[in-house]
């Protein structure tokens, strides 16, 4: 049935220890039927769309063909969940391969929720509807916004029903990432391997995400250095965007730089830097304000994983190893202000922009400004969203903005057209992202989810049909609460 697919991967993930992966095939499903399928995203990957979006194409991403050639696994890792380390896996994810571009690009391809793996640990290995159209809504709308970001390349129905609180719909993602090498899988082979291990773990990733760095001296401190500098410049973006990861676990941090393992994440209405949305962060630990401090953590761990091969190259590991890590916040402010000068509209540097700056957010947390719509507001020169506009403090603030923004060459059409690159239109509002997949899961009514997901491929575009979709949500949104699905 599926020899019609015309699929080559490569699978360069098995040259690593044995140790590092098990060789699973997907569990077949009841009656497989597409949900949705990443059209855009399979001619950038140069994937042959026309055949994997058929019927065949169907079997083979519902788990039901494994086509010759495809030697599909389990990666195995680790993880700090919550701060408490744990042996990990991809208990319900199967990695079909990599597809390797003209360019020389390899991305993993993986089926989420495809079934039972040696890593499941008494899980049922399936995901339900509600999550995976959330992660491939939230995934393609954080790739429209800039944010490095795995992506979402289809979501098929299984026919069978999951055992959650209640019986839910089954379903499977096919997720296409730059890889799923995470700091948990070097706290894995760290804590269960060997040295020698633990240098081809490092060596195979510095190949496939950082080949500039193959001839430097201090290999490893180098590999390391870029993984700060990326994750720097990620949680900068998350925050300038209002995003909340939600469960910042070690597991769910890439050495790529990109997003990924989109569970119980949201983006901010009012702005309070304290906002949590997941359900079982009790205390915070993933709080919008705490993802810088959450990342550090995190690569710090990252940094004990590597501590064996920094020893053999430096005579000062672990200083060595700080310094580097130190220079994560140099690199998250140069990268936050920057971004923040952009979305006021600032193309230069001045002494009192920091100021200014604090001030805004400092009136938008005092009067529990809408984040998204503040910004977009100032884009488009339109007041009447919100209440607090009206305040003499917005007023004030706002004249020594404007005060600011004259003392610039540039014109007021260029001015606003970078604000415009900057502020997104539209986001996946909760309350909007809720609607749509409540009429997926309990009605079977998909069109709510297509048109919002086709507002949200451009965000910046500022179309009237965006206008409806940034339209504040409801008071009865506040202490809006995000749940894992699994």
């Amino acid at each position: 049935m599926g020899q019609h697919i015309r699929l080559s991967l490569d699978h360069s993930y098995l040259s690593l220890p044995d140790k590092m992966y098990q060789k699973v095939k997907p569990t077949p499903v009841k009656s497989p039927q597409w949900v949705v399928f990443n059209q855009r995203l399979a001619k950038e990957l140069e994937l042959d769309y026309q055949s994997l979006s058929s019927d065949q194409g169907l079997e083979l991403l519902a788990g039901n063909h494994v086509l010759d050639g495809i030697e599909s696994i389990a990666q195995a890792y680790a993880g700090h969940q919550f701060g408490h380390f744990t042996m990990l896996g991809d208990g319900r994810a199967i990695l079909l391969g990599e597809q390797v571009t003209s360019k020389g690009e390899r991305y993993d391809i993986q089926l989420k929720g495809a079934g039972k793996t040696p890593y499941s640990r008494g899980g049922d290995g399936r995901a339900t509807l509600g999550p995976m159209l959330r992660e491939y809504l939230v995934s393609e709308a954080m790739h429209g916004l800039g944010a490095p970001t795995n992506r979402s390349l289809a979501v098929v129905m299984t026919g069978e029903m999951v055992m959650r609180e209640e019986p839910l719909p089954g379903a499977i993602l096919t997720r296409v990432a730059a890889s799923h090498i995470r700091v948990g899988t070097f706290q894995y082979i760290r804590q269960y391997g060997t040295t020698d291990e633990l240098r081809i773990l490092a060596d195979y990733t510095i190949a496939r995400h950082f080949p500039e760095i193959q001839q430097q001296p201090n290999i490893y401190l180098s590999m390391f250095k870029e993984i700060v500098k990326r994750q720097a410049k990620l949680i900068a973006k998350w925050d300038l965007l209002g995003f909340v990861h939600g469960v910042m676990n070690t597991d769910n941090m890439a050495v790529s730089g990109e997003t990924i393992d989109y569970g119980p994440c949201a983006f901010i209405d009012v702005y309070d830097p304290a906002t949590v949305f997941s359900s079982i962060d009790q205390h915070g630990r993933y709080a919008y304000n705490q993802q810088k401090r959450v990342a550090v953590w995190n690569l710090a761990r990252l940094a004990e994983s590597l501590l064996p091969l920094i020893e053999i190259e430096s005579d000062d590991a672990i200083k060595d190893l700080e310094a580097i890590l130190h220079k994560f916040s140099e690199v998250y402010q140069d990268a936050w202000s920057k971004g923040m000068r952009a979305k006021l509209g600032l193309f230069t540097q001045q002494a009192d922009d920091d100021n200014l700056i604090k001030e805004l957010l400092t009136l938008m947390t005092t009067f529990k400004a809408d984040y998204t719509d503040t910004f977009r507001a100032l884009t488009l020169s339109d007041f009447n969203s919100q209440q607090w506009f009206v305040s003499n403090d917005f007023k004030q603030w706002y004249q020594r903005w404007q005060k600011r923004i004259q003392c610039q060459t540039q014109t007021l059409d260029q001015i606003k057209q970078h604000m415009k690159n900057h502020n997104p239109s539209v986001i996946p509002r909760n309350f909007r992202v809720e609607q749509a997949l409540s009429a997926a899961v309990e009605k079977q009514d998909f069109k709510p989810f297509n048109k919002l997901l086709n507002v949200l491929l451009s965000p910046y575009a500022y179309t009237d049909e965006q206008k409806v979709y940034a339209e504040l949500p409801p008071v009865t949104e506040q202490g809006y609460r995000t749940y894992c699905g699994t």
